[in-house]
């Protein structure tokens, strides 16, 4: 289920959460964030390769592209005995901004993206099928959680992929993270 928690700046403690779909989208529209499901064109093997994985989205990527000019598409699966995960989760979870937009849609497994726009922190807990995009210039983390295991298309219209400006701000550490956000969006 997708979730979106609108906090206070500096106040964690106080969030208001949103779970339906058109609630969320009207909240994330305003910001000039793009946030939709997809459906795939068919049944997905769990160890899909990338062509069989952009082949049942074809419609919708094609969409995107034709939209965005993407310049490069690609799958990640993420494991949580990947090599040197935890030094690769820390670097998402610092605040950062981009010279480009992000666009990630997922195909298994979830991730928790924080926006932090004017003086509110979006929270977006993304799952299978979410798409969510952050424009160039905010500022926003991501968390993997501490066991991540999830599968994503990436979407980029620079050749160099993803390119992080860090901005220092240690925001991101007083916000759950999403282990503590999924236990709470499921109590």
């Amino acid at each position: 289920m997708s979730v979106l928690t609108i906090y206070p700046e500096h106040q964690p403690e106080h969030g208001t959460r949103y779970t339906d779909l058109e609630t969320i989208q009207n909240h994330l529209d305003s910001l000039g964030v793009q946030f939709e499901q997809w459906e795939a064109d068919y049944q997905l093997a769990t160890d899909a390769d990338q062509n069989t994985v952009l082949i049942a989205y074809r419609e919708p990527i094609d969409n995107l592209k034709q939209e965005h000019y993407f310049q490069s598409i690609d799958v990640i699966r993420v494991k949580p005995d990947q090599p040197e995960i935890e030094t690769i989760r820390k670097k998402f979870l610092s605040e950062h901004v981009h010279d480009d937009f992000e666009i990630r849609f997922f195909i298994e497994g979830c991730g928790l993206f924080y926006l932090h726009i004017a003086d509110k922190i979006y929270a977006v807990l993304c799952e299978r099928g979410d798409l969510i995009s952050v424009p160039a210039g905010v500022k926003h983390w991501f968390d993997m959680g501490e066991h991540p295991n999830f599968t994503c298309i990436r979407f980029f219209t620079t050749p160099y992929g993803w390119v992080a400006n860090f901005t220092d701000s240690p925001i991101s550490e007083s916000f759950p993270t999403l282990d503590q956000f999924v236990a709470k969006a499921h109590d």
